[in-house]
């Protein structure tokens, strides 16, 4: 694999053999001396146009741990906000010999262009662009869900047969997007839960059902409920009358959360707004994987540069 911009573009295989890399990964973490000697000699520079702390920590994390030299470039601060353009930043990046870009930036496709410019022979790693994807954090939410559906034997497993139910901004969630994408890959029935102003409106080729129900989707005992963030900052019209009245419509409060099978599991790519989209007795709960994605976040961005710089494995196309 060159680059990993988009989930749509990973088939079942190359999925479930990312998944599974990062189960390798995951393994590491538990010895007492956490590296592995993989990208000795590579250089991974993390390119944050937005401000960012779990998946650039998470990043810096995964290169370290396989001994790759990391660089963190922000945009604030930089020759960016001076006016230099992304040509210009990748072309200085190539300079120092970059292996390996982490971008995450404010406009949808800018990895795609920095992946298919020629400004840079490096592979490329989306780590959020705009309101279009966000695929390590899908892979790391997959890989979530198949260890607690399967503990202790989920290698070699797709996700066939798993309902799950994704709650919220779905028309800002680069975070829904990759995983429509991703978990029907794998197997899974996605259904979308949101406020009609909250869903986009071209959804017709998307693999999942839309409704705008909490309740009646809470009732149909779903095997995975992922609540999305309110992305405020991206907003710049009401789209929804005011707080109390969105958290009481389709938030997942106390009483939601607890007729909820004691098998589901409750998730969120963070940061979260408690008592907005979701009550603090549903995120700190024993079915809540909050603080288990963001520790397999490592694992799984491990794998993903493992993949991406090591040259020995031929994932997907």
């Amino acid at each position: 694999m060159r680059h990993l911009l988009s989930t749509k573009d990973l088939s079942r295989e190359a999925a479930i053999e990312i998944l599974d890399i990062a189960e390798d990964m995951a393994d590491v973490q538990q010895r007492e001396v956490k590296k592995l000697p993989t990208l000795r000699g590579k250089t991974v520079v993390n390119l944050f146009f937005e401000d960012s702390t779990r998946t650039r920590i998470s990043f810096e994390a995964a290169a370290k741990r396989l001994s790759a030299d990391v660089i963190n470039f922000s945009a604030k601060g930089s020759s960016v906000s001076k006016g230099e353009s992304l040509k210009d930043t990748a072309q200085t990046l190539a300079a120092i010999g970059a292996d390996g870009v982490v971008i995450r930036h404010g406009a949808s496709g800018a990895p795609a262009v920095l992946a298919a410019s020629g400004w840079i022979d490096a592979g490329i790693i989306n780590a959020g662009d705009g309101t279009h994807e966000h695929p390590t954090q899908a892979l790391l939410d997959a890989f979530t869900i198949r260890r607690r559906l399967h503990p202790g034997a989920s290698r070699g497993r797709g996700l066939d047969g798993v309902t799950v139910t994704i709650v919220g901004d779905i028309l800002h969630s680069r975070v829904a997007r990759s995983n429509v994408w991703l978990l029907s890959t794998l197997g899974a029935s996605v259904h979308l839960v949101a406020p009609p102003t909250l869903v986009p409106v071209h959804t017709t080729a998307w693999p999942a059902t839309i409704g705008y129900d909490l309740d009646a989707a809470i009732d149909a005992a779903p095997d995975v409920v992922m609540m999305l963030r309110i992305q405020a900052e991206r907003m710049n019209a009401a789209f929804f009358p005011n707080s109390r009245e969105y958290s009481r419509t389709w938030g997942l409060d106390d009483d939601r959360f607890r007729r909820l099978a004691p098998s589901s599991i409750v998730m969120h790519p963070g940061p979260m707004n408690r008592g907005l989209e979701i009550s603090s007795a549903a995120a700190d709960s024993a079915q809540s994987t909050v603080l288990e994605q963001v520790a397999n976040g490592v694992s799984v961005r491990m794998a993903a540069l493992y993949v991406l710089l090591s040259g020995e494995r031929e994932v997907a196309r």
